[in-house]
Parts: C-alpha cells; sequence; structure tokens
C-alpha cells in the first residue's frame, strides 16, 4: 500500500473534530491548574470554593472566566467549520482508501471514543460492516459469483479498524475465502465504547445482515481478534436473549488473543489512577489516566454485559464482579493464544503472555472453576514466540484456522 502524507487525507470534517478536542484539552488543563491551585491552598489551611477543586474569590473568577470563554470559542468554531466544510471537501475518488487516517481514527477512538460519542465529535467512529475499507455493498455482492452461503464476520481489536486485518501482507479473511468458501465481511466499531454496548449494536447488525445476504445464509463464523472476541461474546448473549435468528446459523466462533479474564495492562492503568490520587498535590493529574475509555476499563477483568460496569465508578478500585457468562450454546468454539516466550512456564501463563494479553486468559482458564471457559482440548492452539500482533499473520495460526475451519 502506498504511503501517503497524512495531512493529504484529512476532511474537512476532522477540524472540526480537532477544533472540538483542542478547546476541550484547554478546559481540562484549567481545571487541572485550578485543583493543584486550590490542593496547596488547602494545605496551608485555607479555605476553598464551594465546589471540591474549584477556587474561590477572584481566583475562582478567573479560572470560570477562561472556562465560559474557551466554550464560546468551541461554539463559533464548530459554528464556523460546520458552513465551510461544503467549500473544502476533497477532490479526490470519492473511494479512495485513506489508511493512515483510517488508523489514527482507530487508536483515538479506541482510547476515548466513548467521550467523542457523547460530545457527537464528527471523529467518532459508527459501527458497520466493510470490505476492502469501504462500505459493505451488498448489491456488488449479489452480482459477484464468488458470493457463498457461508459468512465470515472479521471482528477486530482496540484501537484498531478492519484495514488492519491485512497484518504483515496476509490478511485471514482472504486467506480463509480462499480456502474455506467463506465470504468475509468485516466489522469496523467504536471500540472506546463499553464491550456490552458494541455487543448489543453487533447483535441487531448481524440479524439484518443475515436477512439482506443476497444468497441464503447457510452459515456464519465469526473470527475476533483481542477485544472483539468479549464483543462477540456479548453479541451472541444478548442475541439469545432476544430470540435473534443469526444465531441459530453461528457454527464457529474463534477467538485469536482475547482477554476472557481481563488483561493487566488496564490494571496497571487503574493503579495509576490510585497513585496521583494519593496526595494532594497528584490528586488534580488523575483527571489526565481518566482519559481512558470506557472500552478499555472493560479490559480490567473482561466485562461482557452491561450489568457488569452499571451502577460502578470504573475508576475507583473492587473486586471482579463480572457475572459468568458461558460460551454460546451449540456454537464451536475455538481458542488461540500466544506467548512471547519459546516455551511454557509458569510466568508465561499468568503475567507475560503475548505482551497484552496473559495465555491463561486468552484460553478461558481461571481460578474460579466457575468462571472457566470450556473450550475443548481440540479447539485450543497455543502458540509460543509469537506477540499478540503476531497472531493476525503468522503462518501456523492460518493453518489451524484453515484446519478448524476448513470447507464447510
Amino acid at each position: 500500500m502506498a504511503s501517503t502524507h497524512p495531512l493529504r487525507q484529512l476532511r474537512a470534517s476532522d477540524l472540526r473534530g480537532v477544533a472540538r478536542l483542542a478547546t476541550q484539552a484547554t478546559t481540562g488543563v484549567t481545571r487541572v491548574a485550578e485543583g493543584v491551585h486550590q490542593s496547596v491552598l488547602g494545605t496551608l489551611g485555607l479555605p476553598g470554593g464551594a465546589q471540591p477543586g474549584r477556587a474561590r474569590g477572584l481566583t475562582g473568577l478567573i479560572y470560570q472566566s477562561i472556562r465560559g470563554v474557551t466554550g464560546l470559542v468551541d461554539a463559533g468554531l464548530q459554528a464556523g467549520l460546520a458552513r465551510l466544510e461544503p467549500f473544502f471537501e476533497r477532490a479526490g475518488p470519492p473511494d479512495e482508501v485513506q489508511w493512515e487516517r483510517e488508523a489514527v481514527l482507530a487508536a483515538l477512538n479506541g482510547v476515548m471514543g466513548d467521550r467523542l460519542q457523547r460530545d457527537g465529535n464528527p471523529l467518532c467512529t459508527r459501527m458497520g460492516f466493510y470490505r476492502h475499507g469501504r462500505p459493505l455493498d451488498l448489491a456488488a455482492l449479489e452480482a459477484s459469483p464468488e458470493t457463498t452461503g457461508r459468512v465470515l464476520v472479521l471482528v477486530h481489536g482496540l484501537c484498531m479498524n478492519d484495514l488492519q486485518w491485512l497484518h504483515e501482507g496476509h490478511d485471514h479473511g482472504a486467506h480463509l475465502a480462499r480456502t474455506a468458501g467463506c465470504t468475509p465481511v468485516y466489522l469496523r466499531y467504536n471500540t472506546g465504547l463499553h464491550t456490552s454496548a458494541n455487543g448489543a449494536e453487533l447483535a441487531e447488525r448481524l440479524e439484518a445482515l443475515v436477512a439482506d445476504w443476497p444468497v441464503p445464509v447457510t452459515e456464519v463464523v465469526i473470527l475476533a481478534h483481542s477485544m472483539g472476541g468479549l464483543v462477540a461474546r456479548s453479541a451472541c448473549h444478548q442475541a439469545a436473549e432476544a430470540g435473534h435468528a443469526w444465531l441459530d446459523r453461528l457454527r464457529h466462533l474463534v477467538f485469536l488473543g482475547t482477554p476472557h479474564h481481563g488483561a493487566p495492562l488496564e490494571r496497571a492503568g487503574h493503579w495509576v489512577d490510585t497513585l496521583l490520587g494519593s496526595t494532594p498535590y497528584s490528586r488534580p493529574f488523575a483527571r489526565l489516566a481518566q482519559l481512558r475509555s470506557a472500552g478499555i476499563t472493560d479490559l480490567r477483568y473482561g466485562h461482557v454485559l452491561e450489568a457488569d460496569w452499571r451502577g460502578r465508578d470504573r475508576f475507583v478500585r473492587h473486586p471482579d464482579r463480572r457475572i459468568s457468562v458461558p460460551l454460546p450454546d451449540g456454537v464451536a468454539c475455538h481458542a488461540v493464544a500466544a506467548a512471547l516466550a519459546a516455551r511454557r512456564s509458569p510466568v508465561a501463563e499468568r503475567l507475560v503472555g503475548d505482551g497484552l494479553v496473559p495465555l491463561r486468559s486468552a484460553l478461558g482458564i481461571h481460578d474460579d472453576a466457575g468462571r472457566c471457559l470450556a473450550f475443548p482440548s481440540g479447539r485450543q492452539a497455543v502458540f509460543y514466540r509469537l506477540g499478540h500482533l503476531g497472531l493476525l499473520s503468522d503462518g501456523a495460526v492460518a493453518r489451524q484456522l484453515e484446519q478448524w475451519l476448513g470447507p464447510a
């Protein structure tokens, strides 16, 4: 793929999104500065404002004025840029795939996608099915002789998008189209949202996809990487509760490095919250650590359901209170795990794993037997000397998928 300068891939609507992030950053920095100011005064025994972390008197008025002016600037920029957008649309081919731009947006949505959605930011990613980086065209599929009734849905991981299934020249979707007779479609979604919210929407979209597929659907296969596996499990659970028809056609569900029982790196992020909040001087900076999205904090324990997080402060330390959700009935579920280590070891299993996900978590193994996921031994595969992203392109992994999913 040819590389271009990232600025050439900007769209007019991106300017509004960036402008909003800039004004929000200004407001955020002002609040941090005011919090530090008030913390210092508090250690001297001086009274604070009516709200915690807010200054009083003339100082408080100055901070309030900065926030007010910043809000007015934001409103003016949004209105002005919205009017100018039609005059600055790109003149290039409308179907040109913008690889670098989409990668940046995917990362941004993974880190703060819930905030982007809440603020109505144009940079927010909307869920949809794609092929070759473009929205799925069912009419084109109907006209293609290669379209089959065996639908393969690929669900990407955190901070990624549908284009990144092509990794180091290999795409599992294209490979399985050749070797297993599947027709691949790629999900793109906002990985910063709660996995349960994405799961609910995916369940609805799969119901519509199966109903509108141009040929009779004989089989649905889901291949999910990393966080995508939690979204897929959530979709299956919610589809079962809603009585969706697509779940009856789901034959295989394959997880590549999915943190079924959480990932240590998110827990490390939680400890950053705790450490920053331990002193009055550093406490205002805890807001910076709390920028991470709902999707990221769901990875602490591997949340799948809304009940796992509803009514709880996701930045407050608490034990694992997830509702145990088993693998879907009547579906052949497969788990692929990777380890950077050269051979099996307790450290590789519990801590290191593939660099992001511990081996035990990827295999659904938990110290509490009630939480273990029942992957049969013949549907588990572990690959050593392999990292988390390597699962997307490794030849041995591709051969394992081919063996499991072979021709229908």
